[in-house]
């Protein structure tokens, strides 16, 4: 398989989502414990779904912030599932598997 250009710049936009993914999420740890201004539940939902999911989940797991929230422990999840049946689609499409 030959290694085309775009294909860094995905795996770049993924490193990139993802680092965003680890800082927002303990940025808002940091200002819950020090009740400061937090980031929106939307922002951190948002990051998840674009592509961020994976990390932002063990992350918040290893700091233990928000895993007694359904919305994200469950939501998450969904979100991965969602995008890896996305992925297995489009491959498959490329592939002409369909």
């Amino acid at each position: 398989m030959q290694i085309y250009w775009y294909h860094y710049l995905i795996i770049a936009y993924i490193a990139v989502i993802n680092i965003i993914a680890v800082v927002i999420t303990v940025k808002d740890k940091r200002a819950a414990r020090r009740h400061g201004w937090r980031v929106s539940e939307n922002t951190l939902l948002l990051v998840a779904a674009l592509s961020g999911c994976v990390v932002m989940y063990a992350t918040m797991h290893l700091i233990h912030h928000k895993t007694k929230h359904p919305k994200f422990m469950i939501g998450i999840p969904v979100i991965f599932i969602a995008e890896l049946a996305a992925a297995v689609l489009a491959v498959m499409f490329l592939f002409n598997r369909v």
